[in-house]
């Protein structure tokens, strides 16, 4: 295998799951203006194609990836730039068009600040036993701005995200479990293998259902419960309406799993 020296995102399809990998492994994946912008790319691919249903975010090599390349990336900072491409599904899930349909991300070895920002934009996250994280933005006169001062926070409480957001430590996959940031540690070398069997279970379900799951958390999380909980009616009502429930009120008659075509 050729690895471009900017690196690259290899995007590959296993069925219904998009296979979406960090390859730049003599640079421990550290992300290129290159690998950015094909990131972006390859979200909005996710996105947009009716035949693909789950994102499965992994890296090539012994590490997740350490980060960004400064004397690149740093210029978009200066700039007060979005570490993606406009117009493009955001991979950090924080600027629109954001994605409607979920990501597992696979990580092992180093996962440092834009690795760690990648993960927690996901929905779950396999780690594992020997990956090492850091948010170690502050070491380099930056702050992490690209989610994790609020999604660490979310998940571990004020205290436990300070104590790694301000002093740039690192943890372990057994903290990263701990603290909520990760959901699974798993033997070093499974960890793709278990992310692509959840991601395989998850495109077995309504994927217009899975898609509302994930609006339903994200306005919950973004805009409050009362606007969440607002929509609760409204959206079950139009789900209903679909051939997806309708299979899902026969296989359940039927004791069967349920065969959902996404309408």
């Amino acid at each position: 295998m050729t690895h471009p020296t900017e690196g690259t995102i290899r995007v590959d399809r296993d069925g219904q799951v998009l296979l979406i990998g960090i390859d730049r492994p003599q640079k421990l994946n550290g992300f290129s203006e290159r690998m950015v912008m094909e990131l972006s790319d390859a979200y909005d691919l996710l996105e947009n194609d009716p035949d693909i249903r789950v994102g499965l975010l992994y890296a090539i090599g012994s590490h997740f990836t350490a980060g960004v390349q400064l004397d690149q990336i740093g210029r978009w900072f200066a700039e007060g730039r979005h570490a993606s491409a406009p117009g493009k599904v955001d991979p950090f899930d924080l600027f629109s068009p954001l994605r409607s349909k979920p990501v597992v991300v696979a990580v092992q070895g180093i996962c440092f600040t834009v690795g760690i920002e990648l993960m927690l934009a996901a929905d779950i996250v396999i780690a594992a036993e020997d990956s090492r994280f850091g948010q170690i933005e502050v070491r380099r006169g930056i702050f992490a701005n690209h989610g994790a001062t609020l999604r660490i926070i979310e998940r571990a409480g004020w205290g436990n995200a300070m104590r790694y957001l301000l002093t740039g430590d690192e943890f372990d996959a057994p903290t990263a479990l701990r603290l909520g940031l990760v959901q699974e540690v798993v033997p070093t070398g499974t960890q793709f293998d278990r992310a692509l069997n959840l991601s395989q279970l998850i495109a077995q379900q309504a994927p217009l259902a899975v898609s509302q799951t994930i609006r339903s958390a994200r306005t919950g999380v973004m805009h409050g419960w009362h606007a969440a909980i607002a929509d609760f009616g409204p959206a079950q009502a139009k789900l209903m309406r679909t051939d997806d429930a309708a299979e899902g009120l026969r296989s359940f008659a039927e004791k069967r799993d349920g065969v959902y075509q996404g309408r």
